[in-house]
């Protein structure tokens, strides 16, 4: 039996009703298969980077999954597309996102999927989270999740309630 892998995921939305989106698609990863629900961080609410549109809400998962890196993935895309999500240009406002942000210590780079995620080092809205859950966490080739936050100071990021 392979062992669970302990992941990340990246939740936000900015279209439609964004903050039950993210909501209901946190509480939707708990029914994914072979993957254990282990925590959310609290709900976040920022601007868009790189694009437009109204600010989002963030949040991050934490599962232990026996899932492969693209297996969980595309059970991602599934919830997305139940959500209405539509692909068009990169950081267009969406009904909802889900990225995998981390898987284990993992490095993988393929057509499909690069993980670590290849921004999350470059976005308060999924670190500022994702350190909520874990302080000390490392990002596998890039070094403490901590230090990249600092330099993600100057975002706008406040955490709201639920």
């Amino acid at each position: 039996m392979k062992e669970s892998v302990c992941a990340f995921i990246g939740v936000g939305a900015n279209l439609g009703f964004a903050r039950d989106a993210v909501l209901n698609a946190l509480a939707d990863l708990s029914d994914l298969p072979q993957t254990e629900f282990l925590a959310a961080s609290s709900l976040y609410c920022s601007a868009p980077i790189d694009s437009s549109g109204p600010d989002y809400f963030n949040a991050v998962a934490e599962v232990a999954t026996t899932l492969a890196a693209a297996e969980l993935l595309h059970a991602l895309f599934a919830i997305e597309k139940r959500y209405g999500r539509v692909r068009t240009e990169r950081n267009a406002p969406r009904t909802l996102d889900l990225d995998l942000l981390l898987y284990g210590e993992e490095i993988i780079q393929t057509t499909l999927l690069t993980v670590p995620h290849p921004r999350l080092t470059e976005r308060a809205f999924t670190l500022v989270p994702l350190l909520e859950l874990a302080p000390d966490i490392r990002i596998p080739g890039k070094g403490a999740a901590a230090d990249w936050a600092r330099r993600c100071a100057d975002q706008r990021i406040e955490r709201v309630d639920p």
